[in-house]
């Protein structure tokens, strides 16, 4: 074949039609730290998002420059970039991003992905271990393999990791506490008992 492998998705359009696209995405990202799109995008997009993040690492004037040029509102955006997320990822090696595949949002049944920054106020599997663990505890049952592996992915990096997911876990716990609190005022209600 002729030009060898596909080095990148071309997603059906013009080149810069599909820088346009990339830079919107990765805009978008950056400033709500989660977004919802296909999935073939959210791959392309994070490609993109792990070369800004490793550029705000690098914290030069050259590579403020060059996130200037990708950012479509760039003042706030490379200050967050050299600032904020500069402190969060220092000592992560790589990374910095997640797609998560979720049910198609579309009506043609596009493949659809979340493309999260991680260790952020949104993260989806920080949450979601945090869910989990305040399960497991409610029921009485000890950490499984699976969490006690997501538990360290989502605390390794995190800085007061181990706290934050701890915090997050007794919110929960008070969430399922709460429900079933409601649950049996409606079944006392329903059979005619006291309130």
């Amino acid at each position: 074949m002729a030009g060898g492998a596909l080095k990148y998705r071309h997603l059906n359009r013009s080149s810069s039609h599909r820088q346009a696209l990339l830079r919107n995405l990765v805009t978008s990202l950056f400033t709500h730290e989660s977004i919802s799109t296909t999935w073939p995008k959210a791959k392309e997009a994070q490609r993109l998002a792990e070369k800004l993040v490793t550029m705000g690492k690098k914290n030069t004037e050259a590579s403020r420059r060059r996130a200037t040029q990708i950012f479509y509102d760039p003042i706030p955006l490379v200050t967050k970039l050299f600032t904020t997320l500069r402190t969060r990822y220092l000592d992560r090696p790589g990374g910095y991003t997640r797609v998560l595949r979720i049910e198609p949002l579309k009506p043609d049944q596009a493949p659809s992905a979340i493309l999260e920054l991680v260790d952020g106020p949104k993260d989806m599997r920080f949450a979601m271990t945090a869910r989990t663990l305040a399960h497991q505890r409610s029921v009485g049952r000890e950490v499984n393999d699976v969490t006690a592996r997501n538990i360290l992915k989502v605390t390794r990096y995190r800085e007061g990791g181990e706290g934050a997911l701890e915090r997050e876990a007794g919110r929960w716990e008070r969430v399922v506490r709460g429900k079933e609190k409601d649950k049996e005022r409606a079944e006392g209600v329903g059979r005619g008992g006291e309130r």
